[in-house]
């Protein structure tokens, strides 16, 4: 006599699966990559020449496709490009090889003096997107550790840590993130 096997009912099965494939889409989360902020200023109209800016004002920072740094004409160092940013930004010194400054009236922070420095980032097509962040971070951290300091100073607090948008847009005003990136393009080695 033939042993019969038992059989499994799997009708439910597919009810399970389906069931488990909900739970999991609706509990999961996605990373949604933000990018790096940055406002571009406003197109110029037809009719206007770009207004002139003086040599001392521009910080030029140039990344070969060999990730090699170029910092106003001289090699440099990503680990000293933070410090040299927030050295050309401030002109603490007031020195004619830095950028020029103005005095300025700006709301919650009385008449305090802006830099007119523009730090003009430009990357070989080469370059490795490591070295972009890098470089996109250095020059962000030395923004950032201005407007620490201004907001320490004015409002005993860090701008990171600040509430009132008043007093944000104030410091923003003050310090403002004047960084030209030029189309990637074909630097060659440095």
């Amino acid at each position: 006599m033939a042993k019969r096997i038992t059989e499994i009912n799997a009708s439910s099965m597919a009810d399970i699966a389906f069931l488990l494939l909900i739970f999991f889409l609706v509990t999961t989360t996605m990373d949604i990559d933000t990018g790096i902020a940055r406002r571009l200023p406003p197109p110029l109209p037809e009719n206007v020449d770009p207004p002139d800016v003086k040599d001392r004002n521009i910080f030029t920072v140039l990344v070969s496709k060999s990730d090699r740094l170029m910092i106003d004409g001289k090699p440099g160092d990503i680990r000293a490009l933070k410090d040299q940013a927030k050295e050309f930004l401030a002109n603490p010194a007031n020195s004619i090889d830095l950028p020029e400054k103005e005095m300025k009236q700006i709301d919650y922070l009385g008449e305090v003096s802006v830099s007119k420095g523009i730090i003009s980032l430009k990357n070989d097509r080469g370059t490795s997107y490591d070295m972009y962040i890098q470089v996109q971070d250095a020059l962000t951290a030395a923004v950032s550790e201005l407007r620490d300091e201004l907001s320490m100073e004015k409002f005993g607090i860090k701008f990171t840590d600040l509430s009132n948008e008043d007093y944000i847009d104030a410091i923003k005003s003050a310090i403002p993130v004047s960084i030209s990136e030029a189309e990637p393009e074909n630097i060659g080695d440095n």
